[in-house]
């Protein structure tokens, strides 16, 4: 039993780990895109090839193998019990692969040339996986030790307080020069 555990939290780290880091090649693509030649297509070719072998290769498979060792060791500890801290980390999840589906999106507009998004707006996306990240570790976690309504405005709290420290930081390169 240890071993799917310990198997799940590894894919759910590396599998953290691919999204978080995506979303940054997402971005230096996207900065890339607005460089002169030679040197936007230089490094575009690049960011594709790291893009393509991280999403590929570590995020993709961490996100399926999650999705395998999750449900198993819920099968081997609670035979599928559903409890409501459960249910609520459940919805968490379900959100979570909503994000990765979105991230998957990008990769596929990024790989055709389609830059939706500016770097801006990716770096606020990028900040929804630590969300999820604080959401699913703290109900994991505490469980009964809080209750749902404190639990959802200290979410709240932080979002905000990421907000903020995002808006700070815009200022602060903007200000500085470095966009």
């Amino acid at each position: 039993m240890n071993y799917i555990k310990a198997l799940h939290i590894i894919f759910i780290v590396t599998w953290f780990s691919g999204m978080f880091y995506i979303v940054r090649l997402f971005i230096y693509n996207t900065e890339a895109d607005t460089k002169p030649e030679p040197a936007r297509t230089i490094l575009q070719q690049q960011f594709t090839i790291m893009i393509r072998r991280l999403w590929m290769g570590i995020t993709w498979p961490s996100a399926i193998l999650t999705l395998i060792f999750g449900p198993w060791m819920w099968y081997v500890y609670n035979g599928f019990y559903l409890d409501t801290w459960l249910a609520i980390k459940l919805c968490f999840v379900i959100g979570l692969y909503g994000y990765h589906l979105t991230l998957h999106a990008i990769y596929k507009q990024q790989a055709g040339g389609l830059f939706k998004y500016s770097s801006g707006q990716l770096r606020i996306w990028n900040e929804v996986a630590t969300i999820f990240l604080i959401a699913i570790v703290m109900v994991a976690v505490v469980k009964q030790g809080i209750s749902l309504v404190w639990g959802l405005l200290g979410l709240l709290l932080f979002v905000l307080l990421l907000m903020s420290a995002i808006r700070i930081y815009k200022y602060l390169r903007t200000k500085g020069g470095n966009k």
